[in-house]
C-alpha cells in the first residue's frame, strides 16, 4: 500500500498514515480524559500523559539513565493501570457497549412511559414521599444485582405513589421499570464514592441512583423526601434540584433510541428551547444551606 511522504522536518519524516495514526490517538486520548475528567483518576491520567512525554524526550536525545528507570517503570504499568482505573474502565466499557454497533433497544409507547413517570414525579415531589426510580435501556440489571421483589406489573403513576408510600412495604429501595412495565421493587442498589456535589452533600439515595448510572445503562429519577425535590442521574452524572420539565426533555433525550422521526425532531426541537435554561433552572432551586440530599 502506498504511503506517500506529506513532508519532512530534519530526520523526522511525515506521512499520510502517521498523521491518521496520531489523529486516532489524539482522539482516544480525548474520549479517556473526557471519562475520567472530575476525578481522581484524571489526575493519575495527566501524571501518566507526563511521563510518557518525558520517555519520548529521554528516548529521543539518548539520555541513558533516564529512560532506563522511565522504561523500569513503565513494567508495572499495566497492573497498576488495571487498578487506579477499575471504575473507569469499566465506565469506558459501558460506554463502547451504550454506543455500539449491536446494541438493541426495546420498542414501545415511550410518550406513555414519559408522562407516567412525570406525572409519579410531580405527585411523589408534592407528597414529598422519597422515590428512586430506574429506567433501564439497553442494560438487563438482572445481571448487576440479584434483590428487589418481582412485580412484572404496568407503569403507572399510581401504582409509583402506592410503592413509595411510606406505609408500603416496598417504599425502601429502588424501583426497576423496563418499557412500560415495572419489574421490580425494593431493589438494593452501588452506592457511588462521590458524597458531594457542589455545595449539596449527598444522602444514600442520591449516591445509589449516580452508582448505579455509573455501572449501568440507565436512567434515575430521585425525590428527596426530605425537601421533595427532584434530581435525575445520567452517564455517571447528577443532576440536583431539577425542573420538571427539565426533566421530561433529559428523559426523552436518553431515550431518544426508541423514538419514532417525529418524535425525535420534537426533542431536539425541546433541547434547544429548554436546554439553556436547565442549568439556570438548577442553580436557582439550588438550597443555599448544606442540607443532607435524603
Amino acid at each position: 500500500m502506498p504511503n506517500p511522504l506529506l513532508f519532512q522536518i530534519a530526520f523526522l519524516r511525515v506521512t499520510l498514515i502517521d498523521l491518521v495514526d496520531v489523529a486516532i490517538v489524539a482522539y482516544v486520548l480525548y474520549r479517556l480524559y473526557g471519562v475520567m475528567r472530575g476525578t481522581i483518576a484524571g489526575q493519575i491520567f495527566i501524571g501518566l500523559l507526563l511521563i510518557a512525554a518525558v520517555s519520548f524526550v529521554s528516548q529521543t536525545l539518548n539520555m541513558k539513565l533516564l529512560s532506563w528507570l522511565l522504561k523500569t517503570v513503565s513494567d508495572f504499568w499495566v497492573i497498576a493501570l488495571i487498578i487506579l482505573f477499575q471504575p473507569e474502565l469499566r465506565r469506558i466499557l459501558l460506554m463502547l457497549g451504550r454506543n455500539g454497533l449491536f446494541t438493541t433497544y426495546p420498542r414501545y409507547d415511550v410518550n406513555q412511559a414519559v408522562d407516567e413517570l412525570l406525572s409519579a414525579s410531580e405527585d411523589l415531589s408534592l407528597r414529598r414521599f422519597g422515590a428512586l426510580i430506574v429506567i433501564t435501556r439497553s442494560t438487563d440489571l438482572s445481571l448487576t444485582f440479584d434483590t428487589g421483589v418481582p412485580l412484572d406489573s404496568r407503569l403507572s403513576k399510581e401504582m409509583l405513589v402506592s410503592i413509595f408510600n411510606p406505609k408500603s412495604p416496598l417504599h425502601d429501595g429502588a424501583v426497576v421499570v423496563s418499557g412500560e412495565q415495572i419489574r421490580s421493587a425494593r431493589v438494593i442498589l452501588p452506592l457511588s464514592a462521590a458524597t458531594r456535589i457542589a455545595d449539596v452533600h449527598l444522602g444514600t439515595r442520591h449516591r445509589a441512583g449516580l452508582g448505579i448510572s455509573e455501572q449501568a445503562d440507565v436512567f434515575v429519577i430521585i425525590i428527596s423526601e426530605e425537601t421533595g425535590s427532584i434530581s435525575f442521574a445520567n452517564e455517571g452524572t447528577l443532576y440536583y434540584n431539577q425542573s420538571l420539565d427539565a426533566l421530561r426533555l433529559s428523559l426523552l433525550q436518553a431515550l431518544e433510541v426508541m423514538l419514532n422521526r417525529k418524535d425525535r425532531r420534537t426533542v431536539r426541537a425541546m433541547s434547544t428551547r429548554l436546554g439553556p435554561e436547565k442549568d439556570r433552572v438548577a442553580a436557582e432551586r439550588r438550597p443555599k444551606r448544606s442540607k443532607p440530599a435524603a
